[in-house]
């Protein structure tokens, strides 16, 4: 019933343990877009205008932002198991509060506290696939915990979008935030950690030194994939936050019908994180290069993000749904970029480092939402919503490019 077994070869141990994330993370995704939505209910009963609106969306990610060093620290400190469990009990009864939420005070409270507590997830995540794959498997074996970032508003989306008509908007949080808490209880009845090799478990039980911090941020691989990660996560972000409501308004879908093509989207980017995963082991293993394979395919998908500005040009939804599914697609392959970290994270520092990565790209959560609600308020339109996202992704590319330098380990004295 437990995790503690050989990492060495395909054991079904190491499998399991990599369905225990991808189900985490697919709800812990849930729980943080189920806001996208209910926001058309919301928005009416709460009177929020599109600018209040981007900060609600925002407040996500202000305090998941603010947590990701601490969260990292956190993870070094108590470990995988308890930090996880933690997490997932905490960020799903921030979710079932808010369908409770009766005024917009309460909600940012909630949703703060939903950041707050989600942070350690994706440098846990990091962690486990460090200790339990070996390095030609890590790449795919992230692709498929982050495919769960895609495919949980894919596969529950239509269902989500059935309650919230039925129900009302307050139902889907309730929902999403009872399934969190079962979750939580699985979690700490099956995962165990292995046994620590070559280091990868870290020192527990030393105080986090900004000094520490300030090491890390010496080395350019730290900056550049970061960077980089910040241009793949606000294409996401988009997504997350104010699509379905680009499909509604500005698109002129009925409810319904948005809930069926925003799945398209979805779908098309959990083949693009499975590809990106696939593609980049294969040529690791053909190549023996980690810079060619890593970086490839990151690069590609971030050009390809960059295609959603087409959409402004497009007639029909057909059109605009293929656009930003290729779009979103692209997207999907830039979670490789947590493939990346570990590759260059220094081993006793894997949970800081994987926090100051997920700071920076997390950054996009918090200045995404504003920037695409205040265009709106003062527009009317997504018409230059979607520049923006298009540019950020181009400067991710770039970041890959120009900045990351060699993925290799970063050893510190």
């Amino acid at each position: 019933m437990t995790f503690a077994m050989d990492r060495t070869g395909p054991s079904p141990a190491r499998f399991r343990v990599l369905a225990l994330i991808a189900a985490g993370t697919m709800i812990n995704y849930l729980d943080r877009t189920v806001l996208g939505i209910a926001a058309p209910g919301m928005t009416a009963e709460l009177h929020l205008s599109p600018a209040v609106m981007g900060l609600v969306f925002s407040a996500f990610s202000w305090s998941y932002a603010a947590g990701q060093i601490p969260g990292g620290w956190l993870l070094d400190r108590i470990g995988t198991r308890l930090t996880y469990f933690l997490a997932v009990a905490l960020w799903s009864g921030f979710t079932l509060a808010q369908g409770f939420a009766a005024r917009v005070s309460a909600l940012l409270a909630f949703r703060f506290g939903l950041g707050l507590s989600e942070s350690p997830c994706f440098p846990t995540n990091g962690r486990v696939v460090a200790t339990w794959f070996p390095e030609h498997e890590r790449a795919q074996a992230t692709a498929v915990y982050t495919v769960g970032e895609y495919l949980g508003l894919a596969c529950f989306g239509p269902l989500l979008f059935w309650i919230s008509r039925a129900f009302g908007w307050r139902a889907t949080f309730i929902a999403v935030g009872c399934t969190g808490l079962v979750f939580a209880a699985v979690w700490w009845v099956l995962y165990r950690d292995p046994e620590p090799a070559n280091g990868a478990r870290g020192r527990r039980g030393d105080p986090m030194r900004w000094e520490q911090v300030r090491r890390l941020l010496r080395h350019r691989q730290v900056w550049g994939a970061s960077i980089g990660q910040f241009g793949g996560n606000t294409t996401l972000v988009f997504f997350l936050t104010w699509f379905p409501t680009y499909l509604a308004k500005e698109r002129h879908m009925d409810w319904m019908r948005a809930g069926f093509f925003a799945i398209l989207p979805f779908l098309a980017a959990a083949c693009g994180v499975l590809l990106g995963g696939w593609g980049s082991d294969t040529i690791l293993k053909r190549t023996g290069s980690r810079n060619l394979a890593r970086k490839l395919p990151l690069i590609a998908g971030l050009f390809g993000a960059s295609s959603i500005i087409l959409a402004n040009y497009a007639k029909g939804d057909a059109l605009v749904t293929a656009i930003l599914s290729c779009a979103f697609f692209s997207q999907g392959m830039t979670g490789l970029g947590w493939t990346v970290i570990s590759d260059v994270a220094p081993v006793e520092l894997l949970g800081l480092t994987g926090g100051i990565f997920s700071f920076a790209a997390n950054l996009a959560g918090v200045i995404t939402p504003v920037v695409v609600g205040v265009i709106i308020g003062a527009t009317g339109s997504f018409f230059y919503a979607l520049v923006y996202v298009g540019a950020a992704a181009l400067l991710g590319a770039f970041s890959y490019v120009f900045l990351l330098g060699d993925v290799k380990r970063i050893e510190l004295e």
